[in-house]
């Protein structure tokens, strides 16, 4: 008799070993996946606990768990919630996100910019993971985001303010001088040009053609500040004119269709190469994407995440993907380099077509060097 029921017992235990094994929830558990939090839970028979997905703990095993669909139902076993992953609490993530949260918002309050061991020790964090934290959720460095914060503060204050002193000030720089240092990377000209909407820069620009259409090239005096790509040259025109509303637009000369002679050239034949001064206005995020689509070789490309990774922000796909379409500087910036993760073409601001021509003639170009 004692026999039969232990052949019985194996038996079912068997049974919901392969049900267990057989639901697609159960693989989520095994891989820990992070994004079935909150939608299911399971409990161990033989621990007496209940867990979210992604708890860190030894898998268990399958013959001693439960899968639930609520936490109600977890807390219902009767069991006690496991310690290591909290489930009746916020996930790593949530906790992580709201730490940084409040650090940003202590950043935007400060009149004088926190340091770095301030901002860790309110987290309640080392300054080496806070600071490895903050940059995977932000994207950025503290210092970066509070240069930013900063930076935008500024801009508002010019528009508001009544001298560009207050602003300064308010924006919380603690000498005219520390500002002036900074002035032309955060607004890209004087704080009175910008009070102006730009009024009196100068933008020069000038029209060519190449096999991809009409190309418009503009430069201020740091350098070039735009290259657009098209098909009507008048819609180029009027693209221009919208990004530099209040600045003073001067049809190029023939030195300056020189240099528009060099970028169709290069659009034409990659391997004339092209080396433009250039002025790059965007954000601290921004810039720091395009740096990266610069280091990637002509004939090459790179992910999305691949940048993200590259840029020490893993998590920041979408925001990298963002910064490429906020690219003003076609080829000179060559976000036309950067691909899905299976390789597959995505936008491209100037036409998914153009992105293939671009990418064919560099592929080329390579595999000639290569042949010689």
């Amino acid at each position: 008799m004692r026999t039969t029921v232990t052949a019985t017992l194996r038996a079912l235990s068997t049974t919901h070993q392969a049900t267990i094994t057989n639901d697609p929830r159960w693989a989520r558990i095994v891989a820990r996946d992070r994004r079935a939090n909150g939608q299911l839970w399971y409990s161990v028979s033989t621990t007496g606990v209940y867990c979210r997905p992604s708890c860190p703990s030894r898998t268990a095993n399958p013959r001693n768990v439960q899968l639930h669909d609520s936490l109600d139902a977890a807390k219902a076993t009767g069991f006690r919630p496991c310690k290591r992953c909290n489930p009746d609490g916020l996930t790593t993530d949530s906790e992580n996100a709201t730490i940084i949260a409040r650090a940003c918002r202590l950043i935007e309050s400060s009149e004088k910019e926190p340091s770095l061991a301030a901002l860790a020790a309110s987290a309640g964090r080392s300054t080496r993971y806070f600071h490895r934290l903050f940059k995977a959720t932000t994207g950025l460095t503290p210092k970066d985001y509070a240069s930013a914060h900063r930076a935008a503060k500024l801009r508002r204050g010019l528009v508001r303010r009544n001298t560009v002193t207050e602003a300064i000030y308010d924006a919380g720089f603690s000498s005219s001088g520390r500002f002036y240092e900074k002035s032309n990377w955060m607004l890209g000209m004087t704080p009175t040009q910008y009070r102006s909407g730009g009024c009196n820069e100068e933008i020069r620009f000038a029209i060519g053609q190449s096999s991809l259409g009409a190309i418009l090239v503009a430069s201020s005096r740091k350098g070039v500040a735009s290259i657009l790509l098209g098909d009507d040259p008048e819609a180029l025109i009027r693209n221009l004119q919208d990004r530099f509303p209040n600045a003073h637009l001067i049809g190029a000369d023939r030195d300056y269709e020189n240099l528009v002679a060099r970028v169709v050239g290069y659009v034409e034949a990659p391997a004339l190469g092209i080396d433009l001064p250039l002025d790059v206005r965007g954000t601290a995020f921004q810039q720091r994407v395009w740096r990266a689509l610069q280091e990637i070789p002509d004939g090459h490309t790179a992910s999305y995440a691949e940048i993200a990774r590259r840029i020490g922000s893993p998590k920041a796909v979408r925001a990298v993907a963002g910064a490429c379409a906020a690219n003003n500087l076609a080829i000179a910036i060559p976000c036309h380099r950067v691909v899905r993760n299976d390789g597959a073409l995505s936008g491209y601001a100037w036409g998914v077509k153009r992105k293939r021509t671009l990418l064919d003639r560099e592929f080329a170009c390579n595999h000639r060097r290569r042949g010689q």
